[in-house]
């Protein structure tokens, strides 16, 4: 109703005019920060006659990188790169790279060598996950695709099986953004549920409302992206089994620290398929795995519901067409450096990395838990801290953090940011560096609590007061275009 009056209201012509007036300023913040981040460098808009040998090439490819003032190597960046980026791990890397550069899993019979590599890869994880003989998966370009197919999946199987003809999905509202994206691509409706306000865990009873005959998928996060927390898989699983609706846990970002957590002398609540009722699990190896984008694994409980992923195309002129994945081609390097990293950690190496990243997340939410003025997100026990205020605007705070070289992560519905902590950030210093830096921008923002900033301040705070969401889709939209622009 709200979106509607807005809607409404809009077009009045004075009203569209001032609307006309604020978006112009938005289109225009947004050619601005996108122009700045190429640093006003022309682009090459035509193939050269004549090639580049290799030094000319790496020359030219030494300014594109430079184009970057982020100081990600230095722990600056929230999430992005989980590495570490030792000598020894690159060394191995580049030479598994060049070594499958040009190979193909499409084509088992000329590069078999990388589809086992897949298929154990896909065993481990599973193993890691307390799966047994009859789970099985595939391997992704990514968190996203991982979690597409799973929707793809159970869409495919709630039909076949079913009859369900209007698939509905039901997720907290923490969900990735993958799940309604996929939703959009495969006409399933997409049902977000409310989170518990003090926990900002999903809420098991908005979703047991939320279930009815149409529901194909009920989702639950180990952890989500916004805040870091891990949803009640227990609670959900139950939901699952009760209604007979296969459950999704997504592990995307925390799939390689929740192996490890206990015996790195932590704990989380179960979250895999030792949990009766969970049916799949998406799990990223480019993430804590420590693997090069793009890696990623889907699991699933049994093999009906995988099989209901893959595509086959039995009357193509060109043969009997099957994939496994949404690509057809996929780049073999993936597969073969995504393996080779875990081979090189093995248990050991990421029981020590988990270890080392969760001390300095307790470190910092304790630490931060006692400055005036700030907030935690519920209670993260990963890898993840969100931060909020009800003393003045959050966006302020990450816009001075910004202006003090860190690049953190905007949330909304609540106002808030967060810093997702990697292998970067348990070098010596920058635990402290950021709690320095955090308290000495809180101090300046309650000297002005009521102030209400600019750049992000401003582009956030007023997002999220528009009812009508088209409008924040149409600047989205405007700003992916923009990045595109080469003109």
């Amino acid at each position: 109703m709200k979106a509607r009056l807005f809607r409404a209201f809009i077009k009045l012509p004075i009203i569209r005019s001032i609307a006309a007036k604020e978006l112009k300023t938005f289109d225009d913040a947004i050619v601005k920060h996108c122009r700045s981040i190429y640093k006003e460098e022309k682009f090459m808009l035509e193939l050269q006659r004549k090639g580049l040998n290799e030094g000319d090439i790496l020359k030219k490819l030494k300014t594109y990188q430079d184009l970057s003032n982020v100081q990600w190597r230095n722990g600056r960046v929230s999430g992005a790169v989980y590495s570490n980026l030792t000598q020894e791990i690159s060394s191995i890397v580049q030479n598994v790279y060049n070594e499958t550069a040009y190979t193909n899993p499409l084509h088992p019979d000329c590069f078999p060598g990388i589809n086992k590599m897949e298929a154990e890869i896909i065993r481990m994880v599973i193993n890691l996950f307390s799966g047994n003989d009859d789970c099985c998966g595939a391997v992704t370009s990514g968190g996203t695709e991982s979690i597409v197919l799973a929707i793809k999946a159970y869409r495919d199987y709630a039909y076949h099986t079913k009859g369900i003809t209007k698939p509905e999905l039901v997720a907290p509202a923490t969900a990735h953004a993958a799940f309604p994206k996929a939703c959009q691509y495969f006409c399933i409706k997409f049902v977000p549920t409310p989170v518990d306000p003090v926990t900002y865990k999903a809420d098991i009873n908005a979703m047991r409302k939320a279930i009815n005959r149409n529901t194909i998928l009920i989702v639950g996060s180990a952890c989500n992206f916004p805040h870091g927390l891990i949803d009640d898989i227990q609670a959900i699983a139950k939901l699952g089994l009760k209604y007979n609706v296969p459950v999704h846990v997504d592990s995307c970002l925390g799939g390689f620290l929740v192996p490890f957590v206990k015996e790195a002398g932590f704990s989380i609540p179960p979250v895999d398929f030792s949990v009766d009722g969970v049916t799949s699990i998406s799990c990223d190896t480019h993430k804590y795995g420590y693997a090069p984008k793009g890696s990623s694994v889907i699991m699933y409980s049994d093999k009906e519901y995988r099989r209901h992923q893959f595509s086959v195309i039995t009357d193509w002129p060109g043969g009997i067409y099957a994939s496994p994945t949404i690509a057809g081609s996929r780049a073999g390097a993936s597969i073969a450096t995504c393996w080779a990293t875990l081979l090189h950690y093995g248990v050991d190496g990421y029981v020590d990395a988990t270890r080392k990243i969760l001390k300095v997340q307790r470190y910092l939410k304790a630490e931060i838990s006692k400055i005036d003025g700030i907030f935690i997100v519920g209670d993260p026990l990963l890898s993840v801290i969100a931060i909020g205020s009800k003393m003045f605007n959050v966006f302020r705070l990450s816009d001075m953090l910004s202006k003090k070289g860190w690049n953190l992560n905007p949330l909304q519905f609540p106002s808030a940011f967060h810093i997702c902590l990697t292998l970067m950030h348990v070098q010596d210093g920058v635990a402290d560096a950021f709690l320095d830096d955090l308290k000495q921008s809180v101090v300046e923002c309650l000297k002005n609590p009521d102030t209400s900033g600019k750049g992000m301040a401003v582009m956030y705070g007023m997002s999220q007061s528009i009812p009508d969401r088209t409008m924040v889709s149409d600047l989205a939209c405007q700003y992916l275009s923009t990045i595109y622009d080469t003109n």
